[in-house]
């Protein structure tokens, strides 16, 4: 219960690539994928290297069309924000989103947030 990445073909034929849940690979993905030279690009709010078993940390992934998945960015470390969400955009040559809350200005009272960039 944690997410998957499927494909759907215009028949309605369907394709499990990826089950989320093993807790480094993330969990929960919000938005969707983000199609670069035919590898998908896209995030989960939850799971990571930093909070595998529980928790909004997320990471950012690609994923290829026969289901291999690899992990670009952990959340949760630092000030680079936790719990990406919403999809990414791509433009010249790198990858960009948002998280919910963390961040330099993040506290007890106030979420945060931050907007990333990374090469994919």
């Amino acid at each position: 219960n944690l997410g998957t990445v499927f494909r759907v073909t215009r028949s309605g034929s369907e394709k499990l690539l990826h089950s989320f849940g093993k807790g480094t690979d993330g969990s929960e993905p919000y938005g969707g994928l983000t199609d670069v030279s035919g590898t998908m690009y896209g995030t989960t709010i939850g799971g990571g290297k930093y909070c595998p078993s529980s928790g909004a940390c997320g990471i950012v992934f690609s994923i290829t069309t026969s289901g291999s998945l690899k992990v670009l960015h952990n959340f949760g470390k630092g000030t680079d924000g936790v719990g990406p969400v919403g999809d990414l955009a791509y433009k010249n040559g790198r990858l960009f989103g948002v998280t919910e809350s963390g961040g330099v200005y993040a506290n007890q009272q106030e979420n945060g947030g931050t907007v990333f960039s990374l090469s994919p």
